[in-house]
């Protein structure tokens, strides 16, 4: 019998304890990310029939398997290097956001149509150095608002996860440039002690005048 670590003992533990996990489980959804982008739309009415959808980071599948229910009749297109459980509706690309591979493969599908609402929750592969974690969470978070800038209708939307720490004030400051509205925040169902929190940018408006 092979002899879990101290660590993967806490974690199971916390698995069990964590009411998101259970909910998952019990409901039949694919995972606990589901209730936090619920908690997201539920707050900022993000998700709507027929919008046009961009999911970075999209495995396992838990927020596909949201906007599939969802969207009715739109178009979702969903990347990750990893499976995604996902319906026969659904674009599927495996790679890496922000690879030219994905990206011409996101122009195939889009096929000159823009889109409504860029999602993602992507997170970086973690060192255990945190400067370098950070440093590639914002990485992470420039893919997404590049995505914006490249595909995005006129007041469409983005929400990206992304991890409290150095240069996030700072991005947020830059992205009220381009979007009307910009919140940060933190669903119930995002771990307490984690640093991960959520941008919400609305209305995007790449051509506003800055603020004062």
């Amino acid at each position: 019998m092979v002899k879990r670590s101290k660590s993967s003992d806490r974690w199971l533990q916390r698995q069990r304890k964590d009411q998101f996990v259970r909910q998952a489980q019990g409901g039949g959804q694919i995972s606990r990310a589901h209730f936090k982008l619920e908690q997201l739309d539920q707050r900022y009415k993000l998700v709507k029939p027929n919008l046009h959808v961009l999911e970075l980071g999209a495995a396992p599948g838990g927020w596909t398997n949201y906007l599939e229910e969802r969207l009715a009749g739109g178009l979702l297109i969903a990347i990750d290097p990893l499976p995604i459980t996902s319906g026969d509706k659904t674009h599927v690309i495996e790679g890496f956001a922000g690879e030219p591979e994905v990206d011409d493969e996101i122009e195939r599908i889009l096929a000159g149509q823009k889109l409504d609402l860029v999602l993602s929750d992507m997170a970086p592969n973690i060192s255990g150095v945190r400067a370098v974690d950070q440093a590639r969470s914002m990485e992470l978070a420039d893919i997404s608002l590049d995505s914006c800038h490249r595909w995005m209708n006129q007041r469409g939307a983005m929400a990206i996860k992304a991890f409290q720490g150095e240069g996030l004030d700072a991005w947020v400051k830059d992205l009220k440039k381009v979007f009307k509205k910009v919140h940060m925040t933190k669903p119930k169902a995002s771990r307490s002690e984690s640093r991960e929190v959520f941008v919400v940018a609305i209305d995007f408006s790449p051509n506003k005048a800055p603020a004062d």
